[in-house]
């Protein structure tokens, strides 16, 4: 079972981001503030859940909130700025439209860039240990998700439906076969990435 908070003094908002490893298409971030008293036995880390139970926690999520938003870097600033620091600016973007202002922020990972003056506290796989990052990397999967499937319609022989622009065998072959797209982050060293798994 998740924890409902790290402290009752604060109003937390959980963070995470989603796309990280990605080839192609931007990193999400999302923010999360839940109730106190939120409880719900199917909520996890989003990388644990079935995609039909990720979209439908997403609903629900987004309903019983106190507040949520949702942010993205795309892959030309990735490039810019690289892959952790985009990271950590779409949580910046996401913290920065919650309706409500937290008194803590609780990061999935080891490593975050203060945003304001806000106390953080970083939880390696806090997503699998506390609700409110659990909801945040849901969210943040599930915008991602369907963001990279419309995308799909655009450049279908990348399969980014099925694969979301992480690197499977089939993403590096086509990008071998047919090159990158504007919307491949070119500082990852695609030569290393296509050496591998084919």
């Amino acid at each position: 079972m998740l924890q409902q908070s790290f402290s009752n003094k604060f109003i937390e908002a959980g963070c995470d981001e989603a796309g990280r490893g990605c080839l192609a298409g931007p990193v999400f971030a999302a923010a999360v503030i839940l109730p106190k008293d939120f409880e719900n036995e199917l909520l996890n880390d989003s990388k644990k859940l079935k995609e039909k139970d990720r979209d439908a926690l997403r609903v629900l999520i987004e309903a019983e909130a106190m507040s949520w938003a949702v942010a993205s870097v795309d892959n030309v600033l990735i490039d810019e700025i690289n892959i952790l620091n985009a990271s950590f600016l779409a949580m910046h973007l996401a913290i920065d439209q919650l309706t409500q202002i937290p008194g803590l922020l609780l990061i999935d990972g080891n490593r975050f860039r203060s945003y304001k003056k806000i106390p953080h506290q970083c939880i390696i796989h806090g997503d699998g240990k506390f609700l409110s990052i659990a909801a945040a990397s849901i969210l943040a999967k599930t915008h991602r998700d369907e963001y990279m499937k419309k995308l799909h319609a655009e450049y279908p022989v990348y399969n980014w439906k099925q694969n979301k622009g992480y690197p499977t065998k089939a993403h590096k072959r086509a990008i071998a076969q047919h090159g990158t797209t504007p919307l491949h982050r070119l500082t990852f060293n695609m030569n290393e990435q296509l050496k591998f798994d084919f």
